[in-house]
């Protein structure tokens, strides 16, 4: 019985030391190897990647620039997982998103320091990166997987941007372009904790980038680079000569969680030279509500000279908690001198569903 115990005990500890070398990664169904990057990451990823001729994973963690991001499969939640969300499979086309914080339950912790990078190869080549916080538990299906321990952040970086620049970024709205690796190892770098991290994003959103890979860092800009990210985007609404990048640029405002982007915001919607941008500021401040966000809405109405520009802005209007954007909407249908808008506050007004709209209506309908 003793013998028994002994060799359980035994399993046990061989089973754990990958893990225990992994940084808090939990990897099961792995045929798992370890080495060191300490002579430098970037020879030993693409060795491993040469190497591969059956489908594979080598991965590593580095430090997480927000540890309130969580990045899991919300499809497999796990009850009896306290720290995250549940199994991720590796091959499976990602079964979830990104999001902020704590799930509403608590299971979530707040913070994580370090997120894990992970790259599938096959046929000699790389064919998918993904990204997943520490505590999620990642189920590799039975491959291979090689871990790298010694990663330096800065050469993890270097090596990511290295993978952008090598992918030829095309101008397409198609579903397939998020998975292309070019901005999988963009969304990589913008999780990264390294001062790099900015610098390469940087670069990538000068002007002479394409346009689709602009747009991409836009968004992460806001996401997850905090004030330099700011900084970076007020630059791209000032300089970048595509209304699309500008657009993309607005959106990273409206989810970055500086309060000066509030101010940059309401400054495109009354300042852009691009009708579509100020509308897009337009509605992306009818998402924040707030007393600054009501007065730059009401006054695009009021005082902006394009027409389509007014009615963004009534639909900007109909975003807001009913509460306060039924009687606004009821007002504009009740005053304003350009039918047109009239017409478009009542037509939202219809999509309300509220009491209030309706006793609207029978007045209207009664006069």
């Amino acid at each position: 019985m003793r013998r028994n115990y002994f060799w359980a005990a035994l399993a046990s500890i061989v089973l754990l030391a990958p893990a225990a070398s992994a940084q808090q990664a939990r990897i099961v169904n792995a045929k798992l190897a370890t080495r060191s990057a300490a002579a430098g990451l970037d020879r030993e990823y693409r060795a491993v990647v040469a190497a591969q001729i059956a489908p594979g994973w080598l991965g590593y963690v580095v430090p997480v620039a927000d540890g309130k991001h969580q990045m899991c499969c919300w499809s497999n939640w796990n009850d009896g997982n306290t720290n995250c969300c549940g199994r991720c499979r590796l091959d499976n086309r990602p079964e979830g998103g990104f999001v902020s914080g704590a799930i509403s339950d608590g299971r979530v912790r707040l913070e994580n320091d370090f997120f894990i990078v992970m790259f599938r190869a096959e046929n000699h080549a790389l064919t998918k990166i993904r990204t997943f916080s520490q505590d999620c538990e990642i189920d590799a299906g039975g491959l291979p997987v090689t871990w790298l321990t010694d990663v330096n952040p800065a050469q993890s970086v270097a090596l990511l941007s290295s993978l952008v620049r090598a992918e030829q970024f095309a101008n397409s709205s198609d579903g397939d372009e998020e998975r292309r690796i070019g901005k999988q190892a963009v969304s990589a770098i913008a999780l990264h904790k390294d001062p790099a991290a900015d610098t390469e994003l940087e670069r990538f959103a000068a002007p002479d980038h394409p346009e689709a890979l602009r747009r991409h860092v836009a968004f992460w800009f806001g996401s997850a680079r905090g004030e330099r990210g700011f900084r970076a985007l007020q630059r791209m609404l000032r300089e970048d000569p595509s209304d699309k990048v500008r657009e993309q640029a607005v959106f990273g405002l409206s989810v970055s969680k500086v309060p000066a982007a509030l101010d940059s915001m309401i400054a495109t919607a009354k300042n852009d030279r691009s009708t579509k941008v100020r509308g897009q500021a337009l509605f992306w401040l009818g998402q924040k509500a707030g007393k600054r966000a009501v007065e730059t809405i009401t006054e695009a109405i009021e005082k902006d000279p394009e027409t389509d520009i007014k009615k963004k802005a009534v639909f900007a209007l109909s975003q807001l908690p009913k509460d306060q954007g039924v009687p606004m909407l009821i007002q504009v249908a009740r005053t304003n001198k350009n039918p047109v808008v009239r017409k478009q506050a009542m037509f939202w007004l219809g999509q309300s569903n509220d009491p209030r709209a309706l006793a609207f209506f029978e007045e209207v309908l009664k006069q």
